[in-house]
């Protein structure tokens, strides 16, 4: 941390709930100031994140996020409005927290991280704060912060409970130690496939936030070592110790993070001397080609039902957790496309049909309903 002056007269007032506060002096605020913090994912924990990490004063705040903005985020992520939706997060957050505090230094990212990139996105970062909602970018993260020795805040919610930690700090555990190993593909339900409580990740959040004051300032005892656990249904929480297990020496690397969470997009199979990709896309234009020709062929929907009551496009629905339950419905003989709201789910579907039933036949309709929504009908809904 750099070192940079003293505060203003309107800095003065501003933190100056801080500066009565036992022990949190202006020496205290200046490390927030002279701070650089990147949190990765600007929504549902990355909103409260980025709220109190400005609002608290620290100096440099790097915002990454390559989403954009839709009706169904608004239940939750609490930085954005209606007229927001179409544009992407982490600009629009980066703004909108510049108006609450301009003497806060914004710098944003709006393409994906990843093994290629992740170094030079965070080399110059005092902290990392987790606000993703996949493994591999969780396993990314917990990586890269090792092998550049920064701190990581870790959350994550699912439905009404939630979890924070401190990950690689002063010799603390980090995530590894607590997952060794990613879960099967599609086992663990996202916010979109599960649902979460709205106001859920404004607590988990928050927490994070205040574990990463804790950290940037020296103040009170951290969750390193420990994971918190919150039930919102209950509001009990309860923190446990994280063993180290040594994970850290076997981090060496980044690796492809998709292929070690068994999500890859492109897994080669010879038949004869011919490679082929086992897993393949199909666009909108190229499925509306198939309708608009009465071609043969079956389309599977495995969003839920209430999502199809929004909008749909004339598929069997099959949710995602009952498929295994009705692969027997699934042609073999003909061409299969399948499809969830933005490709996602109906990828980790096709990818556990491939490997687990033995199709061949199968097509992910890249973008699912939203890029139909867009490139097809503008006029249909989005969720």
């Amino acid at each position: 941390m750099k070192e940079e002056g003293i505060f203003t007269k309107e800095e003065s007032l501003r933190y100056s709930r801080h500066f009565v506060l036992p022990g949190f002096n202006q020496e205290v605020q200046l490390k927030l100031k002279n701070s650089s913090v990147a949190v990765v994912g600007a929504g549902g924990l990355g909103c409260p994140v980025l709220q109190y990490l400005a609002a608290a004063g620290v100096g440099n705040i790097t915002i990454l996020d390559f989403d954009v903005i839709n009706v169904s985020n608004l239940q939750r992520q609490i930085l954005y409005t209606i007229h927001d939706i179409g544009k992407n997060k982490a600009e629009v957050a980066a703004s909108r927290l510049n108006q609450l505090n301009p003497h806060v230094k914004f710098h944003v990212h709006k393409g994906k991280i990843d093994s290629t990139n992740a170094f030079a996105l965070l080399r110059d970062q005092d902290l990392v704060i987790d606000c993703t909602d996949n493994f591999p970018t969780r396993y990314l993260l917990n990586d890269a912060s090792v092998l550049l020795n920064i701190p990581l805040i870790y959350g994550s919610i699912f439905r009404y409970e939630g979890q924070v930690s401190v990950f690689n700090f002063n010799g603390s555990p980090n995530y590894r130690d607590l997952y060794p190993t990613p879960p099967e593909p599609g086992s663990v339900p996202d916010c979109e496939e599960g649902g979460v409580l709205g106001v859920l990740p404004g607590i988990i959040g928050s927490l994070q936030c205040n574990e990463a004051i804790k950290v940037l300032t020296g103040l009170g005892q951290s969750l390193a070592g420990k994971l918190l656990l919150y039930d919102s249904l209950t509001s009990g929480m309860t923190i446990v110790s994280i063993p180290n297990h040594g994970q850290k020496k076997l981090i060496k690397a980044l690796i492809d993070y998709d292929d070690f969470c068994g999500l890859s997009q492109k897994k080669d199979k010879t038949w004869g001397n011919k490679t082929v990709t086992q897993m393949k896309d199909i666009t909108v234009q190229e499925l509306k080609e198939l309708m608009d020709s009465k071609a043969d062929f079956q389309l599977i929907d495995v969003r839920e039902p209430h999502e199809y009551d929004v909008c749909n496009i004339g598929g069997e629905l099959i949710p995602m957790a009952d498929v295994p339950h009705h692969v027997d419905e699934i042609s073999k003989d003909r061409k299969v496309v399948v499809h969830c709201r933005s490709g996602k789910r109906s990828g980790d579907m096709v990818l556990w049909l491939e490997k687990n039933h033995g199709f061949e036949n199968l097509y992910n309709l890249k973008g699912g309903i939203l890029a139909w929504a867009k490139e097809i009908d503008p006029t249909m809904p989005t969720y």
